[in-house]
C-alpha cells in the first residue's frame, strides 16, 4: 500500500529535513508514501550544482539539498510530489523510476491535449522545446526521496534567474499555457497515474496533514 499524504503548502526546509528523517528511520516492510505539496518560493541547489547556473539572486532563498541534478526553482502553483518508496518492492532501479514518473506526467499531459515528451539527454518533460516539469531523486538504503514538480498556474519569471537544472536558455512553460484545468484536478490525475504504474489499488485520495 502507497499512502498518499495531502500537505498543503509547506516550508522546503521542512519538508527535506522530513524526508531525510522518513527515509532513514524506515523499515523494508514500512508503507512507501507519496507526499503532494506546493513550496513557497526556493532555489534548490542538487549535489552536482555549479554556482554559474545562478544567474542573479534576489530575497528568494537558495537552498543546498540532497537530491540529484543542479538548480530549479519551487513556487506557488507549481505541483511537487515526493515517492518515498521502496525500489526492491517495486522492482525498480534508479533509470526505472525516474522513465516511470515521466511517462507518468507524459501521459497526464496527453489527458490534457499537451503533447509532451521526455528527453534521454535531460531528465524531465518538454512541450515544444520548453520545459514543463523537472526532476530529481536520492536513492539511500534502497529507498527513494524528493521527486517531481510539475508546473501548473506559476508565475515563471525566476526561472530566469538560473539555468534551469543546468540548462542554458532553457524556457520553462506550465500546463496554463494550454489547459485550463484546475491544480487540485491536475493533482489528483497525476497521483492516479503514479499509483496506476506503481500496480497500487486506488485508494480515496487523503486529505491535508501535517508533517513534523
Amino acid at each position: 500500500m502507497i499512502r498518499v499524504r495531502k500537505l498543503g503548502t509547506i516550508p522546503y526546509e521542512q519538508t527535506f529535513s522530513a524526508m531525510q528523517e522518513f527515509t532513514k528511520n524506515r523499515l523494508e516492510e514500512s508503507n512507501d508514501e507519496l507526499w503532494v505539496l506546493q513550496h513557497p518560493s526556493v532555489f534548490t541547489q542538487g549535489l552536482a550544482g555549479k554556482a554559474h547556473h545562478i544567474l542573479t539572486q534576489n530575497h528568494i532563498p537558495i537552498i543546498q539539498t540532497d537530491r540529484g541534478g543542479q538548480v530549479t526553482y519551487h513556487g506557488p502553483g507549481q505541483l511537487v510530489i515526493y515517492p518515498l518508496l521502496s525500489l526492491k518492492r517495486h522492482d525498480l532501479n534508479i533509470k526505472t523510476l525516474v522513465c516511470l514518473i515521466e511517462s507518468s506526467i507524459i501521459a497526464v499531459l496527453k489527458k490534457l491535449d499537451i503533447n509532451a515528451y521526455h528527453r534521454s539527454e535531460a531528465p524531465g518533460v518538454y512541450v515544444d522545446d520548453k520545459k514543463i516539469a523537472s526532476l530529481g531523486l536520492r536513492i539511500k538504503r534502497g529507498f527513494s526521496y524528493h521527486g517531481l514538480a510539475l508546473n501548473i498556474d506559476m508565475d515563471l519569471s525566476p526561472f530566469k534567474q538560473i539555468n534551469p537544472c543546468g540548462l542554458v536558455n532553457q524556457i520553462m512553460t506550465q500546463t496554463s499555457e494550454f489547459n485550463p484545468t484546475s491544480f487540485e484536478d491536475i493533482e489528483n490525475l497525476l497521483i492516479t497515474e503514479l499509483l496506476v504504474r506503481l500496480n497500487q489499488p486506488l485508494e480515496p485520495i487523503g486529505k491535508t496533514i501535517q508533517i513534523q
